[in-house]
């Protein structure tokens, strides 16, 4: 992998690791990752310092990866998938004075291989989704999701295991 850093009026990539044959498109915004061999970033996401892109994974637009996320290979993230990292998110602390990064505690994700992830899901944070697992559009993730396992809902539910 190289460190790529590219600064323009349609990107920002800064000290992001870059595989081969990784396509980025327009308007992504990423810095201190990584994105593994073969995989593509669609317009308009943002991938954070430490999150992690596996091999041969799609991300579609709109999506934001934050710090602590780790996708594996082979996964499928939809339009407009939001991750977060911090259970109990504040903008201040009780004595008023803003909160900085030594403030909260971050909280990793795990994408496992071969998952799939529909439009607009959202994933909380703490939580490892399994190999081949899907979850549904629009749903709320607040749980761990077994590999093979299809959910969906908010919150997401078991609707039923696969084969894979």
């Amino acid at each position: 992998m190289e460190k790529v850093t590219i600064n323009n009026e349609k990107q920002s990539l800064n000290n992001v690791l870059i595989g081969e044959n990784v396509r980025i498109f327009n308007f992504v915004n990423a810095y201190g990752c990584s994105i593994d061999d073969n995989s593509k970033v669609g317009a308009f996401v943002e991938i954070q310092k430490g999150a992690s892109i596996g091999k041969n994974c799609k991300i579609s637009s709109h999506t934001f990866i934050c710090e602590g996320v780790h996708i594996e290979d082979n996964v499928f993230i939809g339009h407009g998938v939001m991750f977060t990292n911090d259970l109990f998110p504040r903008a201040t602390n009780p004595n008023g004075s803003p909160q900085t990064d030594a403030d909260w505690t971050m909280i990793e994700t795990f994408i496992k291989k071969g998952a799939s992830i529909g439009s607009n899901a959202t994933i909380l944070c703490g939580i490892t989704i399994g190999e081949n697992a899907l979850v549904g559009a629009g749903s709320v993730v607040t749980k761990d999701v077994p590999a093979n396992t299809i959910v969906a809902g908010n919150p997401a539910r078991i609707m039923k295991k696969t084969n894979n």
